[in-house]
């Protein structure tokens, strides 16, 4: 793969980050050092011209927006809820799927005003905007499941994979907001700037997916 420029590649850690290694090697891009063998956050590859970094999801859309890295790999869950400016969305790479939705209780049929637990705020609030109804947002960071149990909340919304957690907690799925997938973001200046070492990468990742 041709790279004339210095191209950095924010990928997130987790799920989206053992997959998208995954599909580097099969391009022939690999870390110089073993990643699970290291705490670093920034890695050197066979490609001397190419570095990754590997960030919090959340973060992934910031680097790139503000050109700190060129490339990112992050999930279309994270760019609909921390929008960022800047960015290009080229590819969608088809891994790391799952579904945000929203789940509550068996026969949940809550009088007066509603309240939905999520770590997704954004996404939780378009949501009900456009079902006109208007709903008391709680914002969790993990544990979705414990909160119409506990009685918290009457719904949450948050990704799934297979279903099972909601299952084994006593919820039930009652909706399927949008199917979430890793997305190639890309800085809109480096496309400018680095235009032929972006879109070389971007058709390679093509090519792979």
């Amino acid at each position: 793969m041709n790279i004339r420029d210095n191209i950095v590649i924010a990928i997130s850690k987790g799920r989206i980050l053992k997959e998208t290694m995954e599909i580097l090697k099969s391009m022939g891009i690999e870390t110089i050092e073993n990643m699970n063998d290291s705490r670093k956050l920034i890695y050197a590859t066979n490609n001397n011209k190419l570095k990754l970094v590997i960030v919090r999801a959340s973060d992934v859309p910031t680097y790139v927006g503000n050109g700190a890295a060129d490339l990112g790999v992050v999930g279309k869950d994270t760019l609909i809820e921390y929008s960022a400016n800047n960015i290009y969305v080229p590819l969608d790479l088809n891994i790391s799927k799952c579904r945000m939705v929203l789940a509550s209780l068996p026969n949940c049929n809550p009088e007066g005003r509603i309240k939905v637990a999520t770590k997704y705020v954004k996404c939780a609030t378009d949501y009900f905007i456009k079902k006109k109804k208007q709903v008391d947002i709680i914002k969790l960071y993990g544990s979705m499941e414990l909160a119409p149990v506990l009685g918290l909340a009457d719904y949450i919304v948050d990704l799934v994979d297979s279903g099972m957690t909601l299952k084994a907690n006593g919820l039930e799925e009652i909706d399927s907001i949008f199917d979430v997938s890793a997305q190639l973001i890309t800085n809109k200046a480096s496309m400018k700037i680095k235009t032929e070492s972006v879109e070389n990468i971007i058709s390679a990742f093509e090519k792979i997916i």
